[in-house]
């Protein structure tokens, strides 16, 4: 009862939002007026950006029983700033003030982090399409579908990076090498580098390698140390820290006219503590668009692998892949409850366009271990649950979600409802409880 009483106040909160798009412009889209008055009367020097976010979420089952309930509501501010005197030049910043107010006192990192400096950085030759350029500071940073570096916008925080990378652009190729390292929340004060956690290496792309399909290729190199955050090995014997490298690839683009493709291959080895290194992981997907009673509809299917280690207790050897720094929202579920380390996962997504501003998803996964003896993983790559023994089987759960979105010009409102049935798996490690996500959000930005 507790819950949908809660709901339905969420319910009256989001149709407030919505009604208030009916208001006069003069009234609710003031920021957005002096926003582009600004950029006009700097004749697009200045640019200044703005958004107000507001969720209202109710989680139930947290971490299969392990955790108590949570009905929460999720707000979150950014003021941005973009300054360009010269066509080769730009510096740009962004304040993000993110609060979880219903959550009490002892809301965590992944939630709140009142007023930091979410971005700072500045570009040389912004927007050129061929030859040199750079970027460099505190950046929101997303890589092809941002399953390996990603920044999640649906995350309260938003994962930044302090980052440097150059590139040289040419109309058939760009290369591209980078050096990421994600910011650590640090609540009560100002966030600084981190530096002991890091991603390094190259990421080129092929535009039209082959009629309208494009290639993406990338050697990545992950060094974490303690400070970085890396818990294993011994600090003794120098083994007290990580040092993974990924190769992989991408290929995308159109099969049809109605009919486009993803396909992902990543291979990794390295060390991990005194661990020797190897795994995999793939993504491939497709997805067909079609009209259905006048309107626009979509499918899609996929499949994702993730390897695990097969035998954990032998501490010389381990294959969990390494999934670096994604952006798992919707990947695996709504509910984002997993990560692409250990899992097989089917998925399939239907999109219903009822209108052009208003979409209606339903989406299903299917969630199975690879390696029964390595343990199911979180969003966080963290481990939720294990069976040492590999007894309690593979079988993770399947998860149905249901979520709708409207867009009215500078405001966008949503709501949504998830269910994983829990596997054998979750019910032998766990207390077993099946998780069950609600939300309402409204979004005001420009």
């Amino acid at each position: 009862m507790h819950i949908l009483t809660r709901f339905r106040g969420f319910s009256l909160l989001a149709l407030i939002a919505l009604t208030t798009t009916q208001l006069p412009a003069q009234w609710w889209d003031l920021p957005a007026t002096v926003g582009e008055s600004l950029n006009k009367q700097s004749e697009g020097k200045w640019k200044i950006g703005f958004e107000s976010r507001v969720r209202y979420e109710t989680r139930t089952g947290n971490n299969f029983g392990k955790d108590p309930d949570i009905s929460t509501g999720l707000v979150r501010t950014r003021v941005s700033l973009s300054y360009q005197p010269v066509s080769w030049f730009k510096v740009s910043g962004m304040m993000q003030d993110a609060r979880s107010p219903w959550y009490g006192d002892n809301a965590p990192n992944t939630v709140r982090d009142p007023a930091d400096l979410q971005e700072s950085y500045f570009e040389i030759r912004p927007g050129s399409k061929t030859g040199f350029g750079m970027t460099a500071g505190r950046m929101m940073l997303n890589y092809g579908e941002a399953r390996l570096i990603g920044s999640p916008q649906w995350s309260n925080l938003s994962r930044t990076y302090d980052h440097a990378r150059a590139y040289y652009m040419f109309p058939w190729a760009r290369f591209e090498f980078l050096v990421v390292s994600p910011v650590k929340i640090q609540i009560g004060e100002f966030n600084r580098p981190v530096l002991g956690d890091r991603v390094w290496g190259a990421y080129n792309a092929f535009p039209e390698i082959f009629g309208k399909n494009t290639l993406e290729a990338y050697v990545l190199r992950h060094d974490q140390n303690r400070p970085g955050g890396f818990t294993g090995g011994s600090t003794a014997s120098g083994t007290d820290r990580l040092g993974v490298n990924t190769f992989g690839g991408r290929l995308f683009g159109p099969l049809s006219t109605q009919v486009s493709y993803n396909v992902e291959l990543a291979l990794q080895d390295g060390k991990v503590g005194p661990a020797d290194h190897r795994a995999a992981a793939l993504d491939s997907w497709i997805q067909r668009r079609w009209k259905l009673a006048s309107k626009s509809f979509s499918a899609l299917a996929e499949y994702k692998y993730a390897s695990g280690t097969k035998n954990p207790q032998d501490t010389s050897h381990t294959s969990t892949f390494d999934q670096l720094y994604p952006a798992n929202h919707d990947k695996f579920g709504h509910e984002d409850l997993f990560g692409w380390r250990n899992l097989h996962n089917y998925r399939g997504l239907a999109t219903y366009g009822l209108t052009k501003a208003f979409s209606l998803n339903f989406m299903y996964d299917s969630l199975w271990l690879a390696s029964a003896r390595d343990s199911l993983y979180n969003s966080s790559g963290k481990s939720i649950a294990k069976s040492a023994a590999g007894t309690a089987g593979r079988h993770v759960g399947e998860e149905t979600d249901l979520f709708a979105t409207y867009k009215h010009k500078h405001w966008l409102v949503g709501a949504g409802y998830g269910h994983l049935f829990a596997g054998q798996f979750v019910r032998l490690t766990t207390p077993g409880v099946s998780p069950t996500y609600m939300y309402l959000f409204h979004t005001y930005s420009f």
